[in-house]
Formats: C-alpha cells, sequence, structure tokens
C-alpha cells in the first residue's frame, strides 16, 4: 500500500466521525448526546454547529482524489478542526471532564486530525 493510499483510505475511515457525528446532531438535535431537555435556542445551535461538523467532514472526503494536492486547504480544515478541539478542551478544564464521545471527539480534533494533516504534508514534499 502507497502512502497516498493509505492516507485517502485514511481519510475515508476518519472522516466518518465527523459525517456521522454531524448528521446524527443535525437529525436529532442535542438529543443525540443525551441532552434531550434544551430550549429552542439551544437545539437550533447545535444542529447549526452539527451541520458544520457534517459539511468539514464531506469536505476532508471531497479532497481524497487528490490529496497530494490539496494541502492548503487540507491545512485550513485541520485549523477548523483544531481551534474547535480547543474550545471543547476548555470547557474539559473549566466545567468538567465530558462523556466518552466527546472525549474521542477531542482526540479526533486535537490529535488525529492534526496527524493526518502532516501526513498529508509530507506526502505532499515527496511528490
Amino acid at each position: 500500500m502507497t502512502s497516498r493510499r493509505g492516507l485517502q483510505i485514511a481519510i475515508a475511515a476518519f472522516g466518518l466521525v465527523p459525517v456521522l457525528g454531524g448528521l446524527a446532531g443535525v437529525v436529532l438535535g442535542p438529543g443525540m448526546a443525551g441532552d434531550a431537555a434544551t430550549t429552542l435556542g439551544q437545539d437550533s445551535h447545535f444542529r447549526y454547529l452539527s451541520g458544520l461538523l457534517l459539511g468539514i467532514g464531506l469536505v476532508f472526503w471531497s479532497l481524497i482524489p487528490r490529496v497530494e494536492r490539496e494541502g492548503r486547504l487540507f491545512r485550513l480544515l485541520t485549523l477548523i478542526v483544531a481551534i474547535g478541539g480547543l474550545a471543547r478542551l476548555g470547557g474539559l478544564l473549566t466545567i468538567g471532564v465530558p462523556p466518552p464521545a466527546m472525549l474521542f471527539g477531542l482526540v479526533m480534533e486535537l490529535g488525529t486530525t492534526p496527524l493526518l494533516c502532516f501526513w498529508q504534508y509530507r506526502l505532499a514534499r515527496n511528490e
């Protein structure tokens, strides 16, 4: 398996997290995180942010065919995801530890996505 093919497979697999998580949030609202009792404003905001998450995942997937040539967009998406992860980390430090699914998201945002970005960077440099 080439490095390019490996990265493409990794993006496809890890991209399931924002796509499925975002889709679940759009369809189920805060109930997907176990928070059924919310205000209409909180529900609207949660669904909007879930739509953004879905969109980020779909854009990552759109980079798969030419991933070695999509460094700039890959880095931009990674920055957006990492900023969200830092916001989540801030909540963890100030409010408390969230449920395991949210901790998984934090690992994806501050660990997996930056590692995939570094992999893309290395691949592009070697092309």
